[in-house]
């Protein structure tokens, strides 16, 4: 498939998981792959590899969007890097924690939104003057934003602002050609859901699921090739639940 063919894509948190998988999906369709990352160096380094192997376009970028200035930094190295024009921006970086309410300590909650909300809502902004006609903006959101799951309170509260903003940039940026959606996964088994490994988590997952299975990253990497792509030329503002009919 080479629908992305000259196309430039950054995804955020890119050298693992979701991240990782979003990243290989677009670079599989065409597109040259910025891969983002905050300390996995090398397993950034392991993803460039790969799409280089197969035929694709990628390089690594770095910047910790914990930090104030990290979406404005990142933006910076990416332009450096693109030039005048950017296709596609997959904001993926995320972080979690489980914790109930008493729990939950204001320095976690503050880098859940920092990481969370505060650095794609930056990126946008910052990536905006390379943005253009028919470039698409996916964000990540999360089944945790519409029904209760797990111990996430705090976590949950950023990715219903995550669905929040969507509807805004998507309105904002129509009149631009700039399409901007999420996708919001259910549980996927990776370093952030370590619970889905256990014969518990998994218990609890395939229960809460018409489809009986725990999905892996792929599963989501291809609905956010799909939202990039101009097979979604018509959608825009949406969150697309891809979680195998989770919490029905």
């Amino acid at each position: 498939m080479t629908s992305l063919s000259g196309k430039t894509a950054l995804v955020t948190g890119a050298s693992r998981g979701i991240g990782r998988a979003s990243a290989l999906a677009l670079a599989k369709q065409g597109a040259q792959v910025l891969v983002h990352y905050s300390r996995g160096e090398k397993e950034a380094d392991a993803v460039v590899a790969e799409i280089r192997a197969a035929g694709g376009n990628a390089q690594k970028v770095a910047a910790n969007l914990r930090d104030a200035d990290g979406p404005h930094m990142l933006a910076k190295r990416v332009r450096a890097v693109v030039g005048h024009r950017l296709d596609i921006l997959v904001a993926n970086a995320g972080i979690s924690k489980s914790a109930s309410i008493e729990e939950t300590t204001i320095e976690d909650f503050d880098a859940m939104f920092a990481v969370n909300v505060r650095a794609p809502y930056f990126l946008v902004q910052q990536l905006l003057p390379v943005m253009c006609k028919g470039s698409s903006v996916v964000l990540l959101s999360s089944l945790a934003a519409r029904a209760a799951v797990g111990t996430l309170p705090a976590y949950a509260a950023t990715k219903g602002a995550v669905d929040t903003l969507v509807k805004h940039f998507a309105s904002a940026l129509g009149e631009r050609g700039i399409r901007v959606n999420a996708v919001a996964p259910g549980v996927v088994e990776t370093g952030m859901a370590s619970f889905a490994k256990t014969d518990a988590g998994r218990e609890a997952t395939l229960g809460m699921q018409a489809l009986k299975r725990v999905a892996q990253p792929d599963d989501i990497g291809g609905a956010v090739a799909f939202l990039a792509s101009d097979a979604a030329r018509w959608i825009t503002g949406e969150t697309l639940h891809v979680d195998g009919g989770s919490k029905l």
